[in-house]
């Protein structure tokens, strides 16, 4: 039998390559892994981690704003966006420690640089050769721009925490949640926003009524969104940059955020050489056990551009551990995966839109809720929540939860549980809710409202 250096070498140190190393490695395997940056990837450095606690510090503007209406008297406050940008930067760095640590003690050995593909069992690290049994690649997406002129001047989702001045001025384009949620961050911190969008509504995928809510939430808080138009050019002036859209129109920036969509990270991995097929999008092709065309090679997380989340890179780490090292008897279901966007107001979701569940299971039976809430009746805000259940008529199962509203992601998380349970609208209704909160609303809907079959 060919002996191999390890029985694991992971390429990428994010959170689903951290994670499938460090449990192999718990479970006895001898495994490396390789990282050319900081480890936590996407999600840790430039992703969920930095824009989850620079949406928190928008929201300190709306409550400073509200303070008012329950009798705190505030003198005008002050954003110090240096500040901000240092006390992130050293909650990530604490961050990189941990991950390091974690996997540093269960045993697993850490490579810095860049790997490549050297074989079906062989990974090249600084000149340096790795022979495994197994090879992981879990290098993640990165941040597409697509070619315009004055491609030089723009910047994407891995430039904006570190952005210097702050953009008085911020055009945003795109209509995707990333896009979504910095022009929601960055109206919340003080910049004067622009969101731009070729579409004819934003968050494309989501339910059609999420979309139109959040959109007009997000306007009533002061972004400027325009719809149906697309950048034709972006100049460097003497006063910032000028955009030109298609139609002529022009606006002043200090900054152009692209945010309009992510591709697979594959380049200089040597997948091609040593024969890993690649979709026509650029994603690594894998079966359902995550194996790559090249038998010992697998893949996982967003580098096979299946679903982009980081919860769903763990659990597929998971999977694929159990299935080399263990019993093989873990599995992940793609179906009901929630999810939030950390626009103000947040979005949480889970299962299907209403379209997709009429699409998949004909009749339907949709119950909705808008409402000011209850700490908005005092604060002197105007926002408002939505929430939205989608049954399936025939079996009374629940299929689409939707919340627009304040911490929506926290209350979805626990719906998401009954859901995947199979909860029926019966359950909802027999469930006694928590009074007064906004999650109440999902167990309390007993009127479906009229809707076309």
């Amino acid at each position: 039998m060919q002996e191999f250096d390890h029985d694991l070498f992971v390429i990428g140190g994010g959170s689903g390559g951290v994670r499938a190393a460090r449990m192999a490695a718990q479970r006895g395997a001898r495994v490396a892994l390789a990282e050319a940056g900081a480890l936590g990837g996407t999600c840790v450095n430039v992703g969920c981690i930095p824009k989850k606690l620079y949406s928190y510090a928008a929201h300190y503007a709306e409550a400073f704003e509200e303070a008012a209406g329950f009798g705190w008297d505030l003198t005008p406050p002050r954003f110090d966006w240096a500040r901000l940008k240092a006390n992130r930067a050293l909650e990530i760095r604490r961050l990189n420690g941990v991950y390091e640590q974690l996997l540093r003690s269960a045993g697993v050995t850490l490579v810095q640089g860049w790997a490549e593909l050297a074989g079906p069992h062989t990974v090249r690290v600084n000149g340096q050769s790795f022979t495994a049994r197994h090879v992981l690649v879990a290098t993640g997406g990165q941040p597409q721009v697509p070619d315009l002129e004055g491609r030089e001047h723009v910047i994407t989702s891995d430039d904006i925490f570190d952005l210097e001045p702050f953009p008085a001025r911020l055009v945003v384009v795109g209509g995707g949640y990333i896009a979504c949620e910095f022009a929601s961050i960055f109206n919340g911190l003080g910049a004067r926003v622009t969101q731009l969008y070729r579409g004819e509504q934003i968050l494309r995928g989501f339910d059609d009524d999420v979309r139109a809510f959040v959109s007009a939430e997000m306007v009533k808080t002061g972004v400027d969104q325009r719809l149906k138009t697309d950048v034709q050019s972006v100049a460097r002036t003497p006063s910032g940059l000028r955009v030109t859209l298609l139609d002529g129109q022009v606006l002043e920036a200090d900054a152009v955020l692209y945010a309009t969509g992510r591709s697979p990270k594959i380049r200089g991995l040597g997948l091609e050489a040593a024969g890993v097929a690649l979709s026509q999008g650029g994603a690594i092709q894998v079966n359902d056990g995550y194996q790559t065309s090249v038998p010992s090679i697998y893949a996982l997380g967003d580098v096979t551009a299946r679903i982009q989340l980081t919860p769903v890179a763990l659990g597929e780490a998971m999977v694929l551990v159990d299935h080399l090292f263990g019993s093989g008897q873990r599995k992940l279901g793609y179906d009901f995966i929630p999810t939030a966007v950390f626009t103000h107001p947040n979005i949480g979701t889970v299962g299907y839109t209403e379209a997709e569940a009429r699409a998949r299971f004909g009749q339907v039976t949709v119950f909705k809720s808008e409402f000011r809430p209850l700490k908005h009746t005092m604060s002197g805000s105007s926002e408002r929540s939505h929430m939205k259940l989608v049954v399936d008529t025939a079996s009374d199962r629940v299929v689409g939860l939707h919340m627009v509203g304040a911490d929506a992601g926290e209350i979805v998380q626990g719906f998401a549980v009954a859901m995947k349970a199979g909860a029926t609208k019966a359950v909802f209704d027999a469930t006694v809710g928590i009074h007064p909160t906004a999650a109440e609303e999902f167990v309390t809907m007993r009127t479906p409202v009229s809707t076309p079959a």
